[in-house]
């Protein structure tokens, strides 16, 4: 079966906002070509407005830079330098979809990313989760999405060489969304 607003149990349209409680905005990244170093953006904000027709529907979303948070202090002040993701400068990333398609049980999310001044376009696979009614009478809507996008293509090229060879960071990132949303009523 299709993804469809009529295949959806509770689908509607309308406008529909972030509970940030219950989402996360997360990435990881290579790290001495072992391992991966993983970390959250704590504030961001994400608005879905669904249409009558699930490819009409829109996302935009932003990031503050400075709330990331990896578990290592001294790392995520290093991550807001310029080295990195230049906070100061930048304080927001941004993305807008351009267009969605549905792909089986899936939906692709086409928009523009914008960090650091650039902006790229990127692809979303996003997983729905269902529609319920939470116990304060709320319509809630959940799902995921990733992608993977490289991080020197938005300028953030710091790095530095190893010893036995190859390089501190990967320059593919991964970007993981658990996403929990209200219908404004």
């Amino acid at each position: 079966m299709t993804l469809s607003a009529s295949t959806i149990p509770g689908y509607v349209a309308g406008t529909w906002t972030i509970d940030p409680a219950h989402s996360e905005v997360a990435f990881s990244v290579r790290h001495l070509a072992i391992s991966k170093v993983k970390g959250t953006f704590e504030n961001f904000d994400v608005t879905v407005v669904t249409a009558d027709e699930i490819e009409n529907s829109t996302v935009e979303a932003s990031i503050e830079i400075a709330s990331v948070n990896t578990g290592q202090e001294g790392r995520d002040q290093h991550l807001r330098t310029g080295d990195f993701f230049a906070a100061d400068e930048f304080p927001q990333m941004t993305f807008r979809s351009t267009g969605i398609t549905v792909k089986g049980d899936d939906l692709l999310v086409d928009g523009e990313l914008t960090l650091r001044g650039v902006t790229k376009p990127v692809t979303l696979t996003a997983e729905f989760g269902g529609i319920t009614t939470d116990g304060y009478g709320q319509t809630k809507a959940g799902g995921s999405a990733t992608t993977k996008i490289n991080r020197l293509d938005f300028g953030v090229n710091w790095n530095a060489a190893l010893e036995a060879g190859g390089f501190t960071l990967g320059d593919e990132v991964t970007i993981n969304l658990e996403l929990q949303f209200t219908l404004q009523k």
